[in-house]
């Protein structure tokens, strides 16, 4: 079998892939780069069960990875949807305070958010309930530049686009195994071999996995968190304008279940976080042994579990306990009943945790000469891609001077 050859191999076709890709085309139309998919098309996972919220950057900490390249990648995702005709939507976002004891969290985001540049203000209970009349909270933010889009669609464009520039999108090709031969590093897939002069590893769920075959050690390990989702019945969709957000537990990199109006049509809201027995476990009943038995015996769980057992507990119960779910989404909106929800497709989030069972909160990404890992890109990873995409790519072209 011939071997696929290139200057760049990306593992992984997401949206940060694929935005990564598309960005170095652009900027670098002379070296020529092949993205290798393990699946039979792209955006299969975390890219193709994101919820399609335009972030503002309103949560994270100034000079943080996620703020910076949240904020720009929001105005490059902006850009890109109005160049290519991509339908978005900047509908604006509450924050919602339903108790006295949310306040001092909900003073954060904002200080956060105006830090970050992020337009928002402060409003009071009237004000609340003039933006989302079925909402119970005593206060909260409004972010008017908050949106919603369809990422699948921003990735098959990304895909398209890609191929114009002449460079090579090859699906089914799960990688096997990495080794270097002087120069080159060449991949083992199920497609055969493919060589570049870089790798940069994309691979969500898998991106741990990825960087051990490169022979990189890491002190983090990927846990998967699913996240479930009940669609709101048409009937019942007024009860929610636009965005709907809790004040988010601090210690968690998790906002909590929300409602979201969709893009093309519909409410969903959700998600919880439990831990799925497998890394692509988006059903209750999937299970990959040897990927849950890993977890259950990575130190770094462990030590998470340990410390916030009674949380996980409730995630558990809210997964297996519809009441429950209905429970945490009436703290936000009363009207809701557990006859108003449909159940919806679920995703699963790649989290980093480390060996001290700490949950990685911002990205990460982790170089060598040779390669580049993005070893931690959740959420807001969909709405900075193509700015991460810029950030990767650049740091490519200072190997190639």
């Amino acid at each position: 079998m011939k071997m696929n050859k290139a200057s760049v191999i990306i593992v992984g076709g997401g949206i940060v892939g694929l935005a990564t890709a598309w960005q170095w085309g652009k900027a670098h139309p002379t070296e020529s780069l092949i993205l290798l998919e393990k699946e039979d098309a792209i955006a299969k996972h975390q890219t193709g069960h994101n919820s399609g919220v335009l972030h503002s950057g309103i949560y994270y900490k100034p000079g943080s990875m996620k703020a910076i390249n949240c904020r720009q990648g929001k105005k490059l995702m902006e850009e890109f949807c109005r160049e290519e005709e991509i339908t978005y939507e900047i509908c604006g976002k509450v924050i919602v305070a339903t108790r006295e004891k949310e306040i001092p969290a909900l003073e954060q985001i904002f200080s956060r958010g105006q830090a970050n540049g992020v337009n928002c203000e402060k409003i009071d209970q009237s004000q609340l309930k003039e933006l989302e009349p079925h909402v119970n909270g005593i206060c909260g933010i409004h972010v008017p530049e908050a949106g919603i889009v369809d990422y699948s669609e921003v990735c098959n464009k990304l895909q398209r686009k890609i191929q114009e520039q002449g460079n090579q999108i090859i699906c089914s090709a799960k990688v096997l195994a990495v080794h270097q031969s002087g120069p080159e590093i060449i991949l083992e897939t199920t497609i055969g071999e493919v060589s570049g002069n870089y790798l940069v590893n994309c691979a969500g769920l898998y991106s741990d996995k990825v960087m051990g075959l490169t022979g990189q050690k890491t002190e983090m390990q990927i846990v998967p968190f699913r996240g479930e989702y009940y669609y709101v019945k048409p009937e019942k969709e007024y009860l929610c304008r636009n965005l709907i957000y809790p004040v988010p537990d601090p210690a968690f990199p998790f906002l909590g279940v929300h409602f979201t109006r969709m893009i093309h049509g519909g409410l969903e809201c959700g998600p919880n976080a439990v831990l799925a027995f497998a890394r692509e476990g988006y059903k209750r009943s999937d299970l990959n042994l040897s990927e849950f038995l890993e977890t259950l015996k990575f130190t770094g769980f462990q030590k998470l579990a340990l410390k916030y057992w009674q949380m996980g507990l409730g995630e558990m119960w809210r997964s297996w306990y519809k009441p429950a779910f209905v429970k945490a989404l009436q703290r936000l909106v009363p009207e809701i009943t557990a006859e108003d929800l449909i159940v919806a497709p679920a995703g699963v989030r790649a989290q980093a945790v480390t060996k001290d069972g700490s949950l990685v909160d911002d990205f990460l990404i982790d170089e060598t000469e040779k390669i580049l890992n993005i070893c931690n890109a959740p959420s807001p990873a969909a709405t900075a891609s193509l700015n991460i995409g810029r950030l990767v790519s650049e740091k490519l072209a200072t190997r190639f001077v």
